[in-house]
Parts: structure tokens; sequence; C-alpha cells
């Protein structure tokens, strides 16, 4: 289970940062940073936050709501068209940046999840693994993932047919045969392969 150990290792003011969505065929990848207030941070979140794959939807959302009233909190979103022309991981460490810039603060250390620093101001130690090892990284983990389910959701409105109600994006069975019969909307990742063989195939058989 995350705790507190990387935080206390830095000076200063710690923010987590971690991002989400850089599998999916479909939408942006998108980044969270979070400042734990720790004297207000009640015990089932000191004791019950985790990397948000291995937590249920419900309890995402119920740590989400809980964060806000005692975390300070910024989103940062790549959007596909900088996916396909930046490369997702290009994209992901700008969508960090702008997570971070979004704290509205200026922290002195990022906690960073995986092995590639964003391009941010403050000091930076990057965790492999590090949304079960740091809580502040759990936290960022959490946040992310609720923020961008709740974009794909609402997009799945808006697009019906490919499942992104459930999918979130990712290329499930249901997604990749809507592709087949709904063809690419504007929300698709043309970058990433099953999209961008269907375009070669439309190119190729178009008169």
């Amino acid at each position: 289970m995350p705790d507190l150990s990387f935080e206390k290792m830095c000076d200063g003011l710690v923010c987590g940062v971690d991002e989400v969505g850089r599998g999916p065929l479909a939408g942006p990848v998108v980044a969270a940073a979070v400042i734990l207030d720790l004297k207000r941070l009640p015990r089932k979140l000191r004791h019950g936050l985790d990397d948000s794959k291995k937590l249920s939807a419900a309890n995402r959302a119920d740590f989400a709501m809980e964060l806000r009233s005692c975390a300070r909190i910024g989103l940062g979103a790549a959007s596909v068209s900088e996916i396909d022309q930046r490369n997702i991981l290009r994209a992901s460490l700008t969508a960090m940046a702008r997570a971070v810039a979004a704290l509205g603060v200026d922290p002195d250390w990022a906690l960073v999840d995986g092995n590639q620093k964003p391009p941010v101001t403050c000091q930076v130690q990057t965790i492999v693994g590090g949304d079960g090892l740091s809580l502040s990284i759990a936290a960022a983990s959490v946040i992310a993932k609720v923020a961008r389910d709740r974009l794909m959701q609402e997009l799945g409105r808006r697009h019906s047919g490919y499942g992104w109600e459930r999918n979130v994006g990712y290329g499930t069975s249901e997604h990749i045969d809507a592709l087949t019969r709904l063809g690419i909307t504007r929300h698709h990742r043309r970058s990433f392969a099953p999209v961008r063989l269907l375009l070669g195939i439309e190119s190729k058989d178009a008169p």
C-alpha cells in the first residue's frame, strides 16, 4: 500500500503526479497533480488510497470527492491531435506539466509515476510503480482516472455505438467492431495501430 515515505524525503511543498489514458484508441490523455493537506487528510484516505487500477469505480469516485476537501488539485490533458503529432509519451509528459501548472502554486518537488520527467520547473523524483508506493501519486492517479472516465462517458453519450461508457476508449472487441462498422471519429487516435490500419484500408479501397 502507498504511504508517505517518499514525501518525507523531500523538503518543502510536494505534489504527486500521475496520468491515465496512454493505451486507449480514443480520447485525450489526462494527468493530475495533487498536494495533500496532511493535517486534514481523513483516515480512510490515508489507509485506503491506492493505485486507481486496484480500486473499484465506486471507491475511486468516493475518494476523488473526499480529496477535493483535503488537497490542492491540478488537472491537465493533451488532446488527440497532440498525441498524434507528438507521440503518446511526449503528450503524457505535457499533460503532467499542465497539471502541475494548474495547481496554482509552485511546488518544490513533484513525485512522478514512471521513469520520465515532465517539463516542470520544480525538482522531480520519478518513481516506477509510484501509484502503489506514494500516497500523493496514488491520489493523483485516482483524480486523473475519475476525470478521464467521466469525460469518455460523456463522449460516449454523444457518439453512441463505440461503448466508451464502458471501455473509456480502450480497444475492446466492442470498440474495434464499432470502428469497422461506424468508422473513425475526431476523437480517435490516428497514430494508433488499429485506427491507422483502418485508415489505410479505407484509403486503399477508396475509388
